[in-house]
């Protein structure tokens, strides 16, 4: 399939009209760059989490984006995940950044991988597993990457929650001496 460009309007009314109440919030950015003050574009888009892998999907039949990583938030309640991707790549002013979002329940962290449409996702999947205690359903390769062996099971170093790193350090300041 030919790759299609599309603007950041365009792009927008895409998946507007392609996922229509899937879309929690997507707006675009822009700014100036640079000595000449040539405009970047920027899309952040919220999602649903029911439309993940569809979005993904739609995504790479669009035009195939180059993944660069996958960030993770602890917000309290839900972990957030951020996809970040970058359309029409290697043309020059051209390019836009897509910032893809989704909220999971820190009661069921659940999300499907998409090493099927994107394999490079793999070590930055495997690492918000790790990190996050996110589980990755379908990923190809579920072993650790970041953290040794035997670093406990149920201990999340991203995390904000008793499942973060807190139960691993002392406080030196309180040994007695």
């Amino acid at each position: 399939m030919a790759e299609k460009r599309l603007n950041p309007e365009e792009l927008v009314k895409y998946f507007k009209d392609e996922f229509k109440t899937n879309i929690k919030n997507i707006q675009i950015k822009r700014r100036a760059a640079g000595k000449k003050k040539n405009e970047t574009a920027t899309i952040w888009m919220k999602i649903d989490k029911s439309a993940f892998k569809k979005v993904i999907e739609h995504l790479c039949k669009l035009q195939f984006p180059h993944l660069g990583v996958a960030s993770g938030n602890d917000l309290g309640n839900t972990i957030e995940l951020i996809y970040h991707f970058t359309l029409n790549s290697g043309k020059r002013m051209e390019e836009i950044n897509l910032h893809i979002s989704v909220e999971l329940p820190k009661s069921k962290p659940e999300i499907e991988t998409i090493c099927d449409w994107i394999p490079g996702a793999l070590i930055t999947e495997r690492e918000k597993m790790e990190m996050l205690g996110v589980k990755i359903i379908g990923i190809p390769d579920d072993r650790k990457c970041f953290l040794p062996d035997d670093f406990p099971e149920d201990v999340y170093p991203w995390r904000r929650d008793e499942k973060g790193l807190e139960k691993l350090y002392k406080n030196l300041h309180e040994v007695k001496k």
